[in-house]
């Protein structure tokens, strides 16, 4: 019976990946067709997690583990039929803000209820002030849609869409993104229907048992080997006017291990606070990488991180607090705790990273009166060197997504991107090199104005060196006249000028003059270093 389940878990997992791929294909917005920015997964009739799409990110998939049970405690079993499909983007029961939106679709077989899938995107715009950090509470943040009913056994809520489509200044991307997410559920639903046809059962809960129940014990069993410890780190970050210090401790034992963020910063007054549910999510993911790793990623995986705020921190902020940027910040959080690991186990985690995603959004508006046309692209910086690797370059660590395509960029509106290139000497010095950084030069297209919205962090606290290791460089904001801006800031371009960005590259581990020679003339040869500055940071001498 083993081999048999073992069986249909590969299956769920394709199933999920091409539930995944359905919303990649049919989304309208760039961020989920490009970038990736999306995530889908299965659930049985309890709403515990089972499998999850490598295609996502873990503040999606994490938090949508808890969000289904939300859902069945709003909506009701018992009001439950085939046909009907769930909806949200509340931040406190879905990922975190109001730009991503979850749906729900119960899976009914043989007349029972045996389970859901569930899947996430960011949209593009959801309203009021548009994406940014600028609102000082939910209510400006945009269009708030509870738990509701987005379909009622197959008839779509005409009303809700009209709703929606009058609130947002993207109306066919955003309705287009919400069918395509109803969409991919039931491209997982049919599928799950046939294997349960197939395999001739009735429901899915002996298999969720031996799913759940597997990848705890293993989760459990790694965890029993390491030492019994624990330490506390803190990071301060940019935060949006003052600095934020995010603080944990992480403490292992037999059976779980703990992680507390007492100590960390109040709520800001400005959208970068971060619902409990997102916290969660990465708090766990840096604790699962770290320690089991080649575990599946499902409810019985997670359930050994217990992951918890004080609430009424910026890590457990409280309704109606503005959260519209909870992941600049959230972002930061597997780095914060993989400096309190870095102590309980040496030489397995890397040196600080850019963590958060270098996003933008700009407004174009055509100089004769026409629409106005949000374009919002995701870029990276470099990620920490790990102990015994250098870090990556430009790559998403720790949310996973892509960066999207110049192509994709200036397809989505009036905007051209005149330069996007890795940043030489971004990446911390060390004995192992931080990653590159990126740089960037965007401006609007002729006959077109330009609004920039600025969503980055780490231009006062760039990322730290772990062990010796150097910090990366810090991101940049600027005018191509000079002018310079804080990392989250929103500001017009004035006609004939552009906006330039360096993003950060990772911090170095080890001492540089532990840097083998042969690295070090490779990273001039590539461009990664500077011959003045191998020179000045590992004594290269040509």
């Amino acid at each position: 019976m083993s081999v048999q389940n073992q069986i249909m878990w590969n299956r769920l997992v394709s199933i999920v990946e091409e539930q995944a791929q359905a919303l990649v294909r049919t989304a309208f917005s760039t961020s989920v067709r490009e970038a990736g920015d999306l995530s889908a997964g299965i659930y049985d009739q309890r709403g515990r997690m089972l499998a999850q799409a490598v295609t996502g990110t873990p503040g999606h998939v994490n938090a949508m583990a808890e969000a289904v049970r939300h859902f069945i405690r709003e909506i009701g079993r018992d009001t439950m039929a085939p046909g009907d499909v769930y909806v949200t983007n509340d931040p406190w029961m879905g990922t975190g803000h109001l730009h991503d939106i979850t749906v729900c679709t119960p899976v009914f077989h043989r007349d029972a209820l045996v389970g859901f899938f569930a899947c996430t995107a960011h949209v593009v715009d959801m309203g009021g002030r548009g994406f940014g950090a600028e609102g000082e509470s939910l209510w400006e943040e945009g269009f708030q849609i509870p738990i509701t009913r987005f379909a009622d056994r197959g008839a779509v809520d005409r009303t809700l869409v009209a709703l929606l489509r009058a609130n947002v200044r993207e109306p066919d991307q955003v309705a287009g993104d919400l069918y395509a997410l109803a969409a991919c559920n039931e491209v997982g639903l049919r599928r799950l229907r046939a294997m349960l046809d197939e395999y001739a059962l009735p429901d899915i809960e002996a298999l969720a048992d031996f799913i759940v129940d597997s990848s705890y014990a293993a989760t459990v069993r790694a965890i029993a080997a390491l030492p019994r410890a624990r330490a506390s780190h803190s990071m301060v970050t940019d935060g949006y006017a003052t600095p934020i210090t995010l603080a944990c401790t992480v403490e292992t034992h037999p059976d779980r291990i703990t992680c507390d963020f007492a100590g960390t910063s109040g709520p800001d007054p400005k959208g970068i606070n971060v619902p409990l549910i997102y916290t969660q999510a990465y708090g766990a993911y840096a604790l699962k990488i770290a320690v089991a790793p080649e575990v599946p990623n499902n409810a019985g995986s997670l359930a050994p991180f217990v992951v918890t705020a004080p609430e009424g921190t910026i890590l457990n902020a409280r309704r109606p607090a503005p959260v519209a940027l909870r992941h600049v910040i959230g972002h930061l959080i597997p780095d914060t705790v993989f400096g309190a690991l870095d102590q309980i186990l040496p030489d397995t985690v890397p040196a600080e990273g850019a963590g958060a995603l270098c996003n933008f959004q700009v407004t174009l508006r055509p100089h004769d009166g026409g629409r106005a046309t949000e374009v919002l692209t995701f870029n990276s910086g470099g990620t920490g060197a790990r102990p015994r690797l250098d870090g990556l370059n430009a790559t998403a660590f720790p949310s996973g997504v892509m960066t999207m395509p110049v192509e994709a960029t200036e397809h989505a509106g009036p905007v051209v991107v005149w330069r996007k290139e890795l940043r030489p000497d971004s990446g911390g010095p060390g004995r192992f090199r931080g990653g590159l950084g990126q740089c960037m030069e965007v401006g609007p297209r002729p006959g077109h104005s330009m609004e920039f919205r600025a969503q980055f962090d780490r231009m006062r606290h760039p990322p730290r060196g772990r062990h010796g290791g150097r910090d990366g460089a810090p991101t940049v904001v600027e005018l191509s006249d000079g002018t310079r801006f804080p990392a989250k800031a929103r500001f017009p371009v004035p006609e004939g000028q552009t906006v330039r960005l360096a993003f950060p590259g990772g911090g170095g581990m080890g001492p540089p003059s532990e840097r083998d020679a042969q690295a070090v003339a490779r990273d001039v040869r590539l461009g990664y270093v500077s011959e003045e500055a191998a020179r000045r940071d590992y004594g290269w001498e040509g």
